[in-house]
């Protein structure tokens, strides 16, 4: 008999945030702007790097690629969560939850992988500045960007050929918005053990691998950055990777207490905030955070707004 089949459960019903009416109302509401702030925030940056040549660099190719993953990494869950706020309807069927699980973990493992090859990329421009051009050529830089795409594509297929072999009984009710695999784990009436080591051997993989990978890049960085005579110098070395450590610091902070702390002290409550977080709070401040200090990325957006004013006039 084929696993599905097994299993008696054909939709699950997602609890949301909250389950408090005059709470929805205000959820809606609250992430709804933040969704708009966020597809505005980053496809403005994609259209504004790939509409100016001064912007075709490794760096800035490394961030259109990042806010393409943050924008489907938000699309994935806050649209639904809106659309089931507005019709107060909670279900979701088996297939459409495997789906939306699925693009979950696969743009959540390519931006966590992507970061390293930005931290990777800044190593190089600040350690190797002479040999900068020479070693992040546009083939390693399609390899760089491309290789997080076709490696999250594979695990996180594996995470779902994984679940169809599940059989859920009973409780069909996931404390959660959108269809995370931990809350959907615990639903399971049958042995879940193979997929928990998965999961661990991914976040080692995935999220422990490329943070050390970080720190390690930014220890050479800091060692480069000390050695150079000027203050003036250190400070715009410096003020290149503030931008980026933000980031670091936002996405790891939220995932490694989520798939990496012990579940003793993990709560449905510490869950869902971690996954609002990652999900939704850091997909809209991305842009902000790397636009902000660029003057580079602000005149490239400058000139894409007066583009649009000069041909809607």
């Amino acid at each position: 008999m084929e696993p599905r089949n097994q299993s008696s459960t054909s939709e699950f019903i997602l609890l949301g945030l909250s389950e408090n009416p005059e709470q929805e109302t205000l959820l809606f509401a609250l992430f709804l702007c933040m969704y708009v702030v966020m597809a505005m925030g980053n496809l403005s940056i994609i259209l504004a790097i790939s509409s100016d040549s001064h912007l075709h660099t490794p760096m800035y190719f490394f961030l259109a690629n990042l806010s393409l993953v943050d924008f489907g990494l938000a699309t994935n869950t806050v649209p639904q969560m809106l659309v089931h706020i507005q019709t107060k309807s909670k279900s979701i069927s088996y297939p459409c939850c495997l789906t939306q699980m699925y693009f979950f973990h696969f743009f959540g493992i390519v931006d966590s992988v992507l970061i390293a090859v930005m931290a990777y990329d800044r190593f190089v421009a600040i350690c190797h500045p002479l040999h900068y051009t020479t070693i992040m050529s546009p083939r390693l830089c399609g390899l760089l960007a491309g290789g997080p795409w076709v490696f999250s594509y594979f695990i996180s297929l594996t995470h779902i050929l994984l679940m169809v072999r599940l059989v859920f009984c009973g409780n069909n009710k996931i404390p959660h918005y959108f269809c995370d695999l931990t809350p959907l784990l615990r639903l399971s009436c049958t042995d879940t053990s193979v997929n928990k080591i998965f999961v661990l051997i991914v976040a080692g993989m995935v999220i422990a691998t490329p943070f050390i990978c970080i720190l390690a890049s930014y220890v050479r960085i800091i060692v480069a950055i000390m050695k150079v005579p000027s203050a003036g110098g250190r400070k715009k070395a410096f003020s290149t990777c503030s931008s980026h450590l933000s980031v670091v610091a936002l996405l790891y902070g939220t995932t490694i207490g989520v798939y990496l702390c012990p579940s003793s002290v993990r709560t449905a409550v510490k869950e869902k905030a971690s996954a609002v977080m990652y999900t939704a709070v850091t997909p809209m401040l991305n842009p902000f955070i790397y636009s902000l200090r660029n003057r580079d990325l602000k005149g490239a957006l400058k000139k894409l707004v007066s583009k649009k004013i000069i041909s809607s006039s």
